[in-house]
């Protein structure tokens, strides 16, 4: 859901005053707080952010317009559509309207940098708007060295888009508790350290009643940005010091996740072409990356360790609802380092697959395919390899079409 993450990102942010920083009700803290963001960074500021202030309502009226600019009602349609058959959302939930509300909820201010200006809701709470300030000042420093508009274009790479958002987010949220505590190399040095500042900032997330009430999907993919993003910027100011992860950017959740594929071995993902299905057409596709897969595997069994197991090893995925006559299928194919890797996901998704559906039992059995059926619907899971690489795929068709959809022999793996 990266596109998601791109707006929600917009939620979670604060700004200030009106006119250039030198000016305004926080003048004072954006004066104490841009040096310290420069030196923090290595960049200047080129000319001062502009400030303004705006109504609640006409910060949910941009975030509306936000929303049909960075989703489509088609594209978001698609989405939805998936995340539905995937499981990881309600079949009767709104997602639209959902993520609105949560947006509402949520929004303190946010930086626009196709406006290049910075914006509060009139009449916040002030203590909130002055901790982030220094936020909101490093996506205008960003903006003015780097195109941040530009890391979000790729529209049908979920997990590359997410990864970016992380970098945008977790160098913002670095900084800003750096200033708040004097350096981020301090956060080792609090109470605790990194872990009670992630339990800090879930748990005020976790006080918002729309949030609460949202499905883990929607919690992690608001959450990573800012936790794993800034846990992974500290790690690089301390392998890369003054140099800027915008020049190199990692390319997957799985680099985030696990640092050293991306300073020690690099382990860049694979891309997965998927040919057409053999029945209906293909409305939606995208990826989900290790990040989401994990998720997926923890909303199904409920069981951290295992998801986390299950997801390890990931190098590349692609997904497709396809419309049939008979109503929507998923066909997902991942791509994994190692043999074992991949037979350890087929084991979990496996096991995820049989409790979300209450214990069911194969149609049919053998060490690389099973099939089962379950609520008018077909599963197919097999394991395999395409060009020695091994792969497993997933497909979820509704009863009178064959889950045979997509060919493993046709599809196509590019490094």
């Amino acid at each position: 859901m990266g596109r998601l993450t791109r707006l929600a990102a917009l939620a979670l942010v604060a700004a200030c005053g009106r006119g250039d920083a030198s000016e305004g009700p926080y003048a004072d803290k954006v004066r104490e707080a841009v040096p310290e963001i420069e030196q923090a960074t290595g960049l200047k500021f080129i000319t001062p952010p502009r400030l303004e202030e705006q109504t609640r309502d006409s910060v949910r009226a941009f975030l509306e317009r936000r929303f049909n600019d960075e989703l489509p009602a088609s594209e978001l349609s698609g989405m939805e559509r998936a995340y539905k058959r995937f499981a990881l959302i309600p079949a009767s939930m709104d997602l639209r309207g959902f993520m609105l509300e949560l947006l509402t909820e949520q929004v303190a201010g946010y930086y626009d940098p196709r406006a290049k200006t910075l914006y509060v809701v009139q009449g916040g709470d002030e203590q909130v708007t002055g901790i982030t300030i220094a936020h909101e000042l490093v996506h205008a420093l960003q903006d003015q060295h780097f195109n941040l508009d530009s890391l979000q274009q790729a529209r049908t790479d979920n997990d590359r888009l997410t990864t970016g958002q992380s970098i945008v987010e977790g160098q913002a949220t670095l900084e800003q508790i750096g200033s708040m505590i004097g350096s981020d190399n301090a956060i080792t040095a609090m109470p605790g350290g990194w872990e009670k500042v992630r339990q800090l900032i879930r748990e005020m997330q976790g006080s918002m009643p729309v949030f609460a009430s949202a499905p883990t999907i929607l919690q992690e993919t608001l959450l990573f940005p800012y936790l794993t993003g800034a846990e992974f910027m500290r790690r690089f100011k301390t392998e890369a010091p003054g140099q800027s992860p915008f020049a190199r950017m990692p390319q997957s959740t799985e680099q985030l996740i696990h640092p050293d594929l991306y300073f020690k071995t690099p382990d860049e993902p694979t891309t997965v072409v998927l040919p057409a299905p053999a029945t209906g057409k293909v409305a939606y596709e995208n990826n989900l990356g290790e990040f989401e897969t994990r998720i997926l595997l923890f909303e199904y069994l409920r069981d951290q360790s295992s998801a986390v197991r299950g997801a390890a090893g990931w190098d590349g995925d692609r997904y497709q609802l396809i419309e049939t006559p008979r109503g929507d299928a998923l066909t997902w194919v991942t791509v994994w380092d190692t043999s074992i890797d991949a037979a350890e996901f087929f084991d979990m998704l496996d096991m995820a697959l049989i409790k979300r559906h209450g214990a069911i039992r194969p149609g049919s059995a053998s060490q690389t395919t099973r099939t089962y059926s379950a609520d008018g619907r077909t599963y197919l899971m097999s394991i395999g390899d395409i060009g020695g690489r091994p792969v497993v795929l997933f497909t979820d068709a509704p009863g009178g079409v064959s889950p045979r959809l997509t060919d493993l022999a046709r599809v196509t793996l590019r490094d």
